[in-house]
């Protein structure tokens, strides 16, 4: 269904996860489970600057639909559900959280092979409606997005740009904040890294003249280790380490790091995702 140019939201999202994914300061405990029946059961529990908090998930797919329920600590529970195939080229999904009986949202996305377009609408009086486009192919597209809010007749959010994709590299470029914000990235896959990456990050804030460069790197260690690290202008650095204990299962160390203020301390995480 996806062979168009994708999404606007994926604009950049690989240079992102790169630099962000799997990073935490946190302590954190998954444990999941599928069954043949199409039921699937995931539990976690995270220790955040000494508060603990958990959740249950459980998702059900049977044939084109896909429902996922979700119960935390402080007693919210979010429900997904999620349609492919009600058109050849179009996916539904439709979405509340208890007890806000207004966070409600009806979303509907079409893919076409030279445009895709999303919009997503809240299910209450005056809701928020967001909408976003791009026209392309696979290997580039040029997008935009915006968030109008009815109830006050304005828009919150509108932002553009461009995404270039190569079977082993990456670049985007977004203007976003209502054009006071502009974020460049370029991911490119090397031999050398085993399989890994390289990527560079600029974001410009116009509003404070503020520039942030981030640079980071992925080298595959052996087919069950991952090493990454980043570190940008300011002199954060960030590390980690993944580990495939068994297949499907991860332990993950990760640390943080301000290179121009080393008597402060680092800060550590540990992820331990099990699937038996």
């Amino acid at each position: 269904m996806k062979k168009g140019p994708g999404l606007f939201s994926d604009f950049g999202k690989k240079a992102k996860d790169l630099l962000n994914k799997d990073y935490t300061s946190d302590q954190k405990f998954t444990i999941s489970s599928s069954s043949y029946t199409g039921l699937a059961l995931v539990s976690n529990i995270v220790n955040k600057g000494g508060l603990s908090s958990g959740d249950v998930a459980a998702q059900y797919k049977h044939q084109n639909a896909v429902v996922d329920f979700k119960l935390d600590t402080e007693s919210n529970i979010l429900t997904t559900l999620t349609i492919t195939d009600l058109h050849p080229s179009a996916k539904t999904v439709a979405s509340f959280k208890l007890p806000d009986y207004n966070s409600g949202k009806l979303e509907v996305q079409y893919f076409h092979e030279h445009a895709t377009v999303a919009t997503a609408v809240g299910l209450k009086k005056s809701p928020a409606v967001d909408f976003s486009a791009t026209i392309g192919t696979p290997g580039i597209a040029f997008g935009a997005e915006a968030s109008y809010v009815t109830s006050s007749g304005e828009f919150t959010k509108y932002n553009a740009g461009v995404n270039m994709t190569k079977p082993d590299s990456n670049a985007s470029v977004v203007l976003a904040d209502k054009g006071d914000s502009l974020k460049v990235s370029y991911l490119h896959h090397l031999n050398q890294l085993n399989g890994g990456a390289v990527v560079g990050e600029i974001a410009r804030k116009f509003s404070t003249n503020e520039n942030t460069l981030t640079v980071g790197c992925s080298y595959l260690v052996d087919p069950h280790t991952l090493v990454k690290a980043k570190l940008n202008n300011h002199g954060n650095l960030g590390a980690l380490v993944q580990h495939e204990l068994r297949p499907k299962s991860f332990l993950t160390i990760s640390g943080a790091f301000d290179t121009k203020a080393l008597e402060k301390t680092p800060k550590f995480g540990l992820a331990l995702s099990l699937k038996p």
